[in-house]
């Protein structure tokens, strides 16, 4: 899925809300002048963004190597091109076909308790129907009636059918079965599946992740496992990827709540150590504070 006119005009409106309060210190650090730079405190400042040791490390070592090229060469904009370097190019669009040309093909979204899955669905929901697909949601979190509610509340918003269980515990795995048969009468293109909030650390709940992916795929394979990290909990998100990653194959990152963070840097030490592109960025509370991760706007809101 290509992005279109209204993910570019989300990716420019939210553009302005990436700050992340380093620009003071990374001044300190470049205060000399020219290439004299205090290279502790830049690598201190870094590390404090949570880009982790090695990208820091990374980074550090092309920033001196752009400086001793030329004499002239600006250390802020060597910075830069380091950070945006370590990002690379990777696919951030979504593995779906054109709208109409598919159907039922499930996205299935996972994480720890509390990062705001649910509200990250609801908001991948409005942007998907505003590109021309259709969508069905499915509420697989079924231990929490207030889960399927808050889903049915974001369907409602959106216009698009909300599959839930009848009962509060009921099997998850049936929800997201049910979904995809839904769709497939229907004739929607996508699946949501918001599954319950689970610990990386508890082999069970992660056991039964498996069972709903495994259930999902029997109409189709998941096109998508997203997991939603919560971009405050810092290295944390690292451990957080890894496990969901070897359990559930997890193609792609939504990082929310980035407008509150100082450690963005969590970014490039997921995409740099696990090969994990982030695909899309929470910003705020409001419906459309949520687009397409832009490495540009990231850098130059790290930078700021």
């Amino acid at each position: 899925m290509k992005p279109s006119k209204d993910s570019s005009s989300r990716g420019g409106r939210l553009r302005g809300k990436l700050s992340f309060g380093l620009g003071d210190r990374l001044r300190s650090a470049f205060s000399r002048g020219g290439a004299d730079v205090d290279w502790d405190d830049l690598e201190e400042t870094l590390i404090g963004a949570d880009l982790g040791v090695a990208a820091t490390q990374e980074v550090l070592d092309s920033v001196r190597a752009s400086l001793g090229r030329s004499k002239d060469a600006d250390p802020h904009d060597a910075l830069r091109s380091a950070l945006l370097g370590v990002l690379g190019n990777a696919d951030r669009a979504l593995a779906l076909e054109p709208p109409g040309t598919s159907v039922g093909v499930p996205i299935v979204v996972v994480g720890v308790n509390g990062v705001g899955k649910t509200t990250s669905v609801g908001k991948l929901a409005r942007m998907l129907v505003a590109e021309g697909y259709g969508v069905v949601l499915a509420a697989a979190d079924t231990f929490r009636a207030a889960a399927a509610d808050q889903l049915e509340t974001w369907g409602t918003r959106a216009g698009v059918a909300v599959v839930r269980s009848d009962r509060v515990g009921g099997d998850p795995g049936a929800v997201a079965f049910e979904a995809g048969e839904r769709a497939r009468e229907s004739g929607a293109d996508v699946v949501l599946v918001d599954t319950a909030g689970r610990l990386h650390n508890k082999r069970d709940l992660m056991d039964e992740l498996g069972k709903i992916l495994r259930v999902a795929s029997r109409v189709r394979p998941p096109a998508e496992v997203l997991l939603v990290l919560d971009a405050t909990t810092g290295q944390n998100g690292l451990a957080q990827a890894r496990v969901f990653t070897e359990v559930a194959g997890v193609t792609g990152v939504i990082l929310a709540k980035l407008d509150g963070s100082a450690r963005g840097g969590i970014v490039i030490a997921i995409e740099r150590e696990l090969g994990i592109p982030v695909k899309f960025v929470g910003l705020g509370e409001r419906a459309d504070d949520f687009a397409p991760f832009d490495p540009e706007a990231f850098v130059d809101g790290l930078l700021a």
